[in-house]
């Protein structure tokens, strides 16, 4: 297990360096010019020349990039054009934040989805089987900027119980969760549904039935656990799902956050914090991919022996 998880982690390197070669190749095609940023509209066009050629941006492409991975690697992401204070330091002050939101997000889409998914299932083509299916397509069709600026309109300005921006107490983080939740919490009803749909027709369970023990534990101790590993799956790509779809809620409901400094970063041309956050929100969604296959392990014994027949 530990050298799968050591090779899972190698391949992560040629991930990140695309991402960020992809990134600092598309910045370097924007117009706009860092040094311009970084003194302001009124600086002379001499002052300019002269931080740009203190900065390097007068070298070559692969220069500046081979010079950026360079100090990458040792931990040094640069200084912000914008605020000139580290890369690294402003990453760690907002992402508290964004993660906090899709935590909860995924909190509430797996609390729901999965109960709901296994009702329909259990329950198929009853009121509550076709409830569920129609609030799933709904909340799957809704992009969740719209959901929450509906949220906003309606528990902010209409009923007036919770705050519509900021991120200072729980309370804020309710309606940016619930707007990220929505379409993930569709997704897992319909994957647990279909794949619970699929066990409780295996021909095990039809034995276990026909042996005469309950429904219940049918269910739960022979059911739930086969048809839990696609879902753990759908919850792993809903997690990198919820982190890039915090870039939108975060500039509606006025976080701040990581997705709001990407945003800012773009629009300043803020080349160092740009990739220093798409590089870090990469890195997360492929911790939390490596995790969700440990967990393989554990909810499936097959994958595990294969660990254990690799391993003699």
């Amino acid at each position: 297990m530990l050298k799968y998880i050591g090779k899972r982690l190698l391949l992560m390197i040629p991930v990140i360096l695309g991402i960020s070669f992809i990134l600092f190749s598309i910045m370097d095609l924007t117009p706009g010019d860092p040094a311009r940023v970084i003194l302001g509209d009124y600086a002379s066009q001499q002052e300019i020349d002269n931080l740009r050629e203190e900065m390097g941006l007068n070298d070559n492409f692969f220069v500046r990039y081979g010079r950026y991975v360079g100090d990458a690697v040792t931990g040094d992401l640069g200084n912000s054009y914008r605020s000139n204070t580290p890369v690294v330091d402003e990453i760690a002050a907002r992402f508290p934040s964004t993660f906090k939101i899709a935590l909860m997000a995924m909190f509430i889409a797996v609390l729901i989805g999965i109960p709901v998914g296994i009702i329909s299932a259990v329950k198929q083509y009853s009121i509550a089987d076709i409830t569920s299916t129609i609030l799933a397509l709904l909340f799957t069709s809704i992009p969740a900027f719209w959901l929450g600026l509906l949220l906003i309109l309606l528990l902010s300005v209409k009923l007036r119980l919770l705050p519509a921006v900021g991120s200072d107490s729980w309370k804020h983080m309710i309606m940016p969760s619930v707007s990220l939740a929505a379409a993930q919490m569709a997704t897992i009803i319909r994957m647990t549904r279909s794949t619970m749909l699929e066990v409780i027709r295996q021909d095990y369970i039809r034995t276990a039935k026909a042996k005469g023990a309950p429904p219940k534990r049918i269910i739960f101790h022979h059911a739930i656990k086969n048809a839990l590993l696609p879902v753990i799956t759908t919850v792993g790509l809903s997690i990198s799902n919820l982190l890039g779809g915090a870039l939108i809620i975060e500039n509606v409901f006025g976080i701040s956050g990581l997705g709001t400094l990407m945003v800012n970063s773009v629009k300043s041309k803020d080349t160092p914090m740009l990739i220093g956050s798409v590089m870090f929100a990469a890195i997360a969604a492929g911790i939390v991919n490596l995790i969700v296959d440990v967990l393989y392990t554990y909810v499936d014994p097959r994958i595990k022996a294969q660990f254990v027949r690799k391993k003699k």
